[in-house]
């Protein structure tokens, strides 16, 4: 049929007044649902147009997503098509490749195409859901540009084409597309200024590894819709790296391998860590392709186990140093991309939060540390008379002057050996004063006034959070003493199992502190003490022989007072003058009464036994000059004995015990109970009165 002129020149009309009903809708658009709207209602006027969608060019220049579709195409429904959706098109590939190839519509003939063999997603999408649909055998695209920029296709259903319509549409969308994607991008940087200010703020206001788990957790897990995230921390030796703080989820953190592969440290020279120091910008890591690389760290294996299949990795630096890295699990078809600047602008906030923290922990580690050094000097001053002069001229002290003068110069272990109150703290200060460690601390604690629970803690330390009530992190007694020298009183109460963990200790001279993974080295000296037999402890079972091995390099025997007999005077001396200077009474001497009696009297408590009668006789003195102490009376005395002198040791030191407990109305620890006034750790006299037999019938 031949058309007239007339009817070609309504045509042009009818195509311009289109264009301009379509132009004025189309300057009226701010948004992608401006758009849909005003296209939807304009070529919906054109009859012969059956369905049309747009897809529009990613950020990676690849490839085409939907950008918008036909509100009620006859396909709206299908699976397949919402399939298709979800399908990236190839920018130069199949038939929407031959249309971006050209500047003009191009008609695509489902049938011919099929006929052809041709490979394409629209053309499957025909096949199984168009092709017996009347109006669907043939599609028309129309590439979208302004000027030289590529910014997608405008696919129309159609039997009938108009070149120029479709040109002049196709004109006006893409100036309506590339105005909503610039509008859209100032937007997107206007969002991700203010979460990075709000990211800033929060990292200004964090002092701890909590508070960056709870921001990160808060802020980039929504942003980038992470489920999974970890950062890491290059350690103080600089050549390996462990975990900073993570949120894998209660699936992952459950598994059996967690605990050990994040709580291992690994090389930064290792694949992974060294390809992210090497980038500038963040890597994207496929975990099965990874995990066939040679050399891998463990937890790439670990991340495949638990189904992570594509990670991305970002080292973070301050300053040009790489002082850690963040890992992301993404989701392979979420648009990253465009995101890229705003993760490096976090990452780099991150790596200010990881440096800020790590150098605020060190702070702390050294004030605490400065904190304990000034309690431990503060002994030091408080008991420097203790060790200015050391009491003693008989033969059996001659020799414990002699092995100390030769084990002090060393750096040769050292157990002292001797009943209670021996001085055995004294000889330890006095070893540590003569030997090379003297400027540093000597450190003390009394494995029997600690719960089993505590003395690993006490020794080694922990980490915040390694157990219930671990608030902050503790340094262990082990590493306060590093250069200087470790006095473990009471030694033979340790527990078993903690026996084995220093044994560790003193072979390897290394440790870690409970929860942590860092490997402490210390350089320092041991000094042990126990009132017990320990050959007769480690054949009963309860000392390990191999750490009574190591202790046991060079011991000395205090000798018991009642075998210090020419002592005994000169001590008595000293104490009576100490504690009338710290009384205000001028006591200048003792009668030889007083003397004969304490020289008859056998000492279970040992010298600490002598200063405290010496300090109580002085407060209840009258006079200048001491004429009576008020020694143990002990019931069961041999007549032809002295009065007051027990038959055996044991019944003497029980008596005494029951004396004491009946003064203290059977009240044994706390200030002015038992423990206190006979000077001994509350654990080592519920020991005695066990051993001794002692019950509270003896006492109340």
């Amino acid at each position: 049929m031949e058309i007239t002129p007339n009817e070609t020149a309504r045509q042009r009309e009818s195509d311009k007044s289109f264009l301009l009903d379509f132009s004025n809708g189309i300057a009226a658009v701010r948004t992608k649902d401006d758009l849909a709207d005003v296209v939807y209602r304009s070529l919906k006027k054109l009859t012969q147009v059956r369905a049309y969608f747009i897809r529009t060019i990613n950020e990676d220049g690849e490839t085409l997503s939907p950008f918008l579709h036909d509100k009620d195409a006859f396909y709206m429904a299908s699976p397949l098509f919402k399939e298709l959706l979800g399908k990236k098109i190839s920018v130069t590939e199949g038939i929407t490749g031959r249309v971006m190839s050209g500047n003009m519509p191009v008609v695509i003939d489902f049938a011919a195409e099929v006929g052809h063999g041709t490979v394409d997603p629209y053309v499957e999408f025909w096949e199984q859901v168009g092709h017996k649909r009347k109006g669907f055998e043939q599609m028309v695209g129309t590439p979208l540009r302004v000027g030289e920029k590529e910014l997608g296709v405008l696919w129309v259903i159609t039997e009938k084409i108009n070149a120029a319509l479709l040109e002049g549409i196709c004109a006006q969308v893409s100036i309506a597309i590339s105005n909503i994607l610039a509008n859209e991008e100032i937007v997107r940087r206007q969002e991700e200024k203010s979460k990075l200010l709000e990211l800033s703020d929060g990292i200004a206001a964090m002092r701890n590894r909590d508070d960056l788990l709870r921001l990160v957790s808060a802020k980039l897990k929504v942003l980038f819709s992470i489920d999974e995230f970890g950062i890491s921390q290059v350690n103080e030796d600089g050549t390996t790296y462990g975990a900073f703080v993570m949120d894998l989820g209660e699936a992952i953190e459950g598994h059996a391998q967690f605990s050990e592969v994040t709580g291992a440290n690994y090389a930064v020279s290792d694949p992974v860590f060294s390809r992210l120091a090497a980038a500038e910008d963040p890597v994207f890591l496929d975990v099965a392709e990874l995990a066939t690389e040679p050399g891998v760290p463990a937890y790439v294996d670990f991340w495949k186990r638990v189904g992570l299949r594509h990670v991305l990795g970002m080292a973070l630096r301050v300053g040009g140093t790489t002082v850690g890295s963040a890992f992301f699990h993404i989701d392979p078809n979420e648009q990253l991309s465009g995101k890229l600047n705003l993760i490096r602008a976090i990452c780099a906030q991150l790596a200010v939060a990881v440096s800020n923290i790590l150098a605020n922990e060190q702070l702390l580690h050294y004030k605490q540390l400065l904190e304990i050094e000034n309690d431990h000097l503060r002994e030091q001053l408080d008991t420097i008379y203790n060790f200015s002069e050391i009491i003693g001229s008989g033969d059996e002290m001659q020799q414990v002057y002699r092995l100390m003068s030769m084990v002090a110069p060393t750096n040769s272990t050292v157990l002292l050996l001797g009943e209670t109150g021996t001085g055995k703290e004294l000889i330890a200060r006095a070893i540590h004063n003569a030997s090379p460690r003297k400027d540093k601390l000597m450190v003390k604690i009394n494995c029997a006034a600690l719960p089993a629970n505590l003395i690993e803690s006490e020794l080694f330390g922990h980490e915040r959070g390694a157990f219930t009530g671990a608030l902050d992190r503790r340094l262990g007694k082990f590493e306060l003493a590093d250069n200087g020298t470790l006095f473990l009183d009471e030694i033979g109460e340790m527990p078993l199992e903690t026996q084995v963990k220093l044994l560790r200790v003193i072979q390897e001279r290394e440790f870690e502190r409970i929860g942590g993974k860092a490997t402490i080295k210390v350089n320092l000296r041991i000094i042990a003490a126990t009132n017990r037999k320990l050959d007769e402890e480690v054949s009963a079972g309860r000392f390990r022989p191999d750490l009574y091995y190591r202790l046991n390099v060079f011991p000395i025997v205090l000798p018991p007072l009642r075998d210090r007999l020419q002592d005994i005077e000169p001590l008595a001396q000293f104490f009576t003058d100490r504690y009338s200077r710290t009384s205000g009474r001028k006591i200048a001497a003792i009668s030889p009464q007083v003397i004969d009696a304490l020289k008859r009297y056998p000492w279970p408590g040992n010298v600490r036994e002598l200063e405290h009668l010496i300090e109580r006789s002085v407060l209840l003195a009258r006079g200048n000059t001491l004429t009576d102490v008020q020694l143990p009376i002990v019931a069961g005395a041999e007549a032809d004995q002295p009065e007051g002198f027990p038959q055996a040791l044991q019944e003497m030191e029980s008596a005494y015990i029951i004396k004491v407990l009946k003064r203290c109305n059977g009240r044994i620890s706390g200030a002015g109970g038992a423990a206190d006034i006979l000077g001994i750790p509350a654990t080592t006299l519920h020991s005695k009165m066990k051993k001794l037999g002692v019950s509270k019938a003896n006492y109340f």
